[in-house]
C-alpha cells in the first residue's frame, strides 16, 4: 500500500539543502521510492535542483544521518528501510492501546486499491496531484498505489495489468508523453472498468478525463510577454506537438498572436526534440537559440526546459530577465518558497488531482451523473515571477 503524508505548509523560508531533504522524504513516504532503491548520482541531483555539489551532500549526509538512506562507498545512496519505523515509533509516542491499534490494522486491511499510473515523479507537479487525490481518498475505504512508467508505452501497459491483476477496483492514469493512445487503456474503455484520465483525453474515443485548459493558458502567457514588449516570443517542447496537450498549446499560442496581428513565425515553434542528460551545453538543442537571441521570450511546455534554457543563459552571460525572458508551465517550486523564481502557468495540479479521484468514485458508486463521459476543466492562472521582464532593444 501507498502512504502519503502532507508535510505542515510553514511561512520561513527554508534553506535549499532542507528543501531537497523534503523532496525525497515525500517521495518515499508516497512508495515513489521503495526499499534499496537507488538515488540519482550528486551531478543529476545538482542538474535537478539547480544548486552546488555542497547543497546536495548537505541534503543527503542528513538524510543518511536521519535513517532515510544508506551509502555505499563507490556505489551511491540508496532509500534505507529503516523509515519504515517511524510510523511504529508515531504510534508509540501517541500512545495507542492495542485496540485502537486492532482496529487500525483491520480497515486498513479491508481498504480497496486505485491504481494511479503516471510517467514520472520528479517534481512537484506529480507531488501536488497525489497530495489531491489522497485529500480525497484519505478518509474513504480506498487507498493508492502507484506506479510509475518511466514514460514507457510498453511500461504503461503493464503496469496497467498488474494493477488489475492485483485487485485494483478503479484507476487514475496520467497518460505518457506519445503520439497514439495505448491500447490498453482502449481495451479499458471497451470493458467498462472505471478509469480516469488526467491531462489528456482521446480524440475521437471519449472517456472521463480532467484536464487543464492549455488552449487558454497559452494564450495567457503569450498576452503576458507581449504587454511586456517582446515580439518575438519562442514557444518550445521537447515532446512531440502530435500530442492533445502540445497541440492545443501551441494552438493557444498561434490564436493569441494572431488576435494581436502578429505573423507566425515557424522557426519560433520549437518541438518535437530530445535533451539528454547531461549533455554539453552546446549540445543542446535550444543552445543556438540563445547564443544568436533568435527569441527574446521563451515559453516552455514544461518545467524541466526552462530549468535548462535558464542554466544555458547563464552559462553565455545572458540576464534573466534582464537580457532575456523564461515563462514555463508549473511551478518548479516547493509550497514553503516565498515569492516564485519562474513566472509560472499553474494548471492548480492539486485541484485537478482532487476532482479526478472525485470522478472515479462517483465511477465507483455507480452514480447516474457519469454514465456519459465527463471530460473536466480545471482554469489555469498565470503567476508572474522573477524570469520576466519588459523588453530593452539593444542599440
Amino acid at each position: 500500500m501507498s502512504r502519503m503524508r502532507v508535510s505542515a505548509r510553514t511561512d520561513e523560508r527554508q534553506p535549499l539543502y532542507l528543501q531537497i531533504q523534503e523532496h525525497f522524504k515525500q517521495l518515499i513516504q508516497l512508495g515513489a521510492m521503495e526499499d534499496n532503491d537507488k538515488f540519482p548520482t550528486e551531478k543529476a541531483l545538482m542538474e535537478q535542483f539547480s544548486v552546488s555539489r555542497m547543497t546536495v551532500s548537505n541534503a543527503l549526509t542528513q538524510l543518511a544521518k536521519d535513517g532515510w538512506i544508506y551509502r555505499i562507498p563507490g556505489r551511491g545512496s540508496f532509500v534505507s528501510p529503516e523509515y519504515r519505523t517511524k510510523a511504529d515509533e508515531s504510534l508509540e509516542n501517541n500512545q495507542l492501546d492495542v485496540t485502537d491499534v486492532k482496529e487500525h490494522i483491520e480497515r486498513a486491511s479491508s481498504r480497496k486499491m486505485i491504481g494511479f499510473v503516471l510517467p514520472l515523479l520528479e517534481d512537484f507537479f506529480a507531488i501536488r496531484l497525489l497530495k489531491g487525490i489522497n485529500s480525497v481518498l484519505q478518509n474513504t475505504d480506498y487507498y493508492v498505489s502507484i506506479v510509475l512508467t518511466h514514460n514507457s508505452k510498453e511500461r504503461e501497459k503493464e503496469a496497467i495489468q498488474e494493477l488489475m491483476k492485483n485487485g485494483a477496483v478503479g484507476l487514475i492514469i496520467f497518460p505518457i508523453d506519445a503520439e497514439t493512445y495505448n491500447e490498453e487503456i482502449l481495451v479499458l474503455k471497451l470493458r467498462k472498468f472505471p478509469f480516469v484520465l488526467i491531462d489528456r483525453y482521446l480524440p475521437g474515443f471519449e472517456t472521463h478525463c480532467v484536464c487543464s485548459d492549455n488552449w487558454m493558458s497559452a494564450q495567457l502567457a503569450v498576452n503576458h510577454l507581449w504587454e511586456l514588449g517582446h515580439r518575438n516570443i519562442a514557444i518550445c517542447s521537447d515532446i512531440s506537438i502530435h500530442t492533445v496537450t502540445v497541440d492545443e498549446r501551441i494552438r493557444g499560442y498561434m490564436e493569441a498572436l494572431k488576435q494581436k496581428g502578429s505573423m507566425i513565425n515557424p522557426a519560433l515553434i520549437v518541438t518535437d526534440f530530445q535533451v539528454m542528460d547531461l549533455i554539453p551545453t552546446e549540445k543542446h538543442p535550444l543552445y543556438h537559440y540563445l547564443k544568436y537571441r533568435t527569441a527574446t521570450a521563451f515559453i516552455t511546455l514544461n518545467l524541466k526546459l526552462g530549468l535548462n534554457i535558464s542554466s544555458i543563459a547563464k552559462k553565455l552571460g545572458i540576464n534573466v530577465p534582464r537580457d532575456l525572458s523564461i515563462l514555463t508551465y508549473d511551478n518548479p517550486s516547493s509550497e514553503i518558497d516565498g515569492n516564485p523564481t519562474f513566472t509560472h502557468i499553474d494548471q492548480h495540479e492539486q485541484e485537478i488531482g482532487v476532482k479526478s479521484a472525485e470522478l472515479l468514485l462517483k465511477l465507483l458508486n455507480n452514480q447516474e451523473s457519469v454514465t456519459e463521459p465527463a471530460k473536466v476543466i480545471v482554469k489555469s492562472a498565470l503567476v508572474v515571477g522573477d524570469s520576466t521582464g519588459a523588453f530593452s532593444a539593444k542599440e
